[in-house]
């Protein structure tokens, strides 16, 4: 009786190889070394990033996510589609998707040959100019997901149906800004920057070099044929702290990185957190970040205080949204629709009530056993732990 294929497996595995057998530390050496003579990273985790997703490209049937690349900046000319041209000489049936409709990308991804999508001048797409487009979005996180499919009518009129589209696939987007928080959290970022000038790379000439990578992009592939069934089967060790959706964004990365051997899985580790941690440091939601500043700079401890003296201290903070928050300053109504997102420890939704003192009159405020919860849950924690007080019963 033979053994049942992985369920990870679904497409048909390629004939194993009859040369010798390729040495993959070796060839994910190669890739490296690619980008860095066309590429300068912001930092040495990147470099070990972007070469285990190009490796995972040529795998990603093996796993049960994908995770996002994202290559992004705050300003042009900063490497980003100098980025995606080298991965796109590296990784298997390369799309290169410009302002792509999200009909023309679930089209070709539920096609036979599923591609490996780039898409650059994201901005274009998401950014502050670019209107609505929920349509995308969504396909883009569905497709992070194996079991990610995206649903349309086909047919004409009483006789149309419904039919799914899988959208399930590898994709790596370049461009300024940010991106939604629900793309974020399912994505690799690479906080692209001008070159300064002591940051030398080679000049990429796509008629010479498009042949040296795909010359890679070939060794790469007859050793992801060898290990297959090894990380389809792999449940990696993850660093301490890395879980829920950072555990899903690096499970494949770093199961490539096992079995390719040699120092990648030390490296691959080192840089998950790296990355990790930097993009905790990214930009947070509103929500999170008035959690975080109410804790550490507003309360500091105590157990009540104002509306009126909350928001003094809130807009009076330098580097801080909330004096110009949606182009004015934050409000005790504005406040209050932020704070009632999150709960008490009895479920209840955060709300300012009655402050009493001996010196004045009754005045609206907050209660720091009313935050108590939300802090726990969804602040880092604080440098200094005096500045968190104990649960209120």
């Amino acid at each position: 009786m033979t053994e049942p294929e992985s369920p990870r497996l679904k497409s048909a595995l390629p004939p194993e190889p009859t040369g010798p057998r390729v040495d993959g530390s070796s060839v994910l050496d190669e890739v490296e070394a690619f980008h860095r003579r066309f590429n300068v990273f912001p930092l040495e985790a990147a470099y070990v990033a972007v070469t285990l997703w190009d490796a995972h490209a040529h795998l990603v049937d093996c796993f049960d996510a994908t995770p996002r690349l994202a290559f992004l900046s705050p300003e042009p000319a900063s490497g980003k589609s100098r980025a995606l041209e080298i991965v796109e000489t590296l990784v298997p049936a390369p799309m290169v998707a410009v302002s792509a409709s999200a009909a023309a990308l679930f089209r070709s991804v539920s096609g036979d040959a599923r591609p490996t999508v780039l898409f650059d001048e994201i901005d274009t797409v998401f950014g502050p100019k670019a209107g609505e487009n929920e349509e995308l979005r969504g396909w883009l996180n569905a497709g992070h997901r194996r079991s990610g499919v995206t649903y349309r009518c086909v047919g004409d009129g009483s006789s149309q149906s419904v039919q799914a589209f899988p959208s399930f696939c590898a994709v790596a987007v370049a461009g300024l800004g940010s991106l939604p928080d629900t793309i974020l959290t399912r994505s690799v970022i690479i906080r692209m920057r001008r070159r300064a000038p002591n940051e030398r790379v080679e000049p990429f000439r796509q008629r010479i070099h498009t042949d040296e990578g795909h010359e890679i992009r070939d060794r790469l592939a007859a050793w992801a044929t060898t290990v297959r069934e090894q990380v389809a089967d792999a449940w990696p060790e993850m660093p301490e702290g890395i879980t829920d959706r950072p555990a899903d964004v690096w499970e494949s990365l770093l199961a490539i990185a096992d079995a390719a051997g040699g120092d990648w899985p030390e490296r691959a580790r080192a840089a998950c957190v790296e990355l990790v941690d930097a993009a905790g440091d990214d930009k947070s939601s509103v929500g999170i970040r008035l959690l975080t500043d109410l804790r550490d700079r507003v309360f500091r401890g105590a157990d009540r205080m104002p509306t009126a003296v909350i928001l003094e201290h809130l807009n009076a903070m330098d580097e801080a949204p909330w004096a110009d928050l949606n182009g004015r300053p934050l409000d005790g109504r504005g406040l209050a629709k932020l704070l009632k997102e999150y709960v008490t420890t009895k479920n209840v939704p955060i709300g300012a009530r009655n402050i009493r003192s001996s010196a004045g009159p009754v005045v609206k405020g907050y209660y720091a056993a009313d935050l108590y919860d939300a802090w726990t849950r969804y602040c880092p924690p604080p440098l200094d732990s005096a500045l968190h007080p104990l649960q209120a019963v």
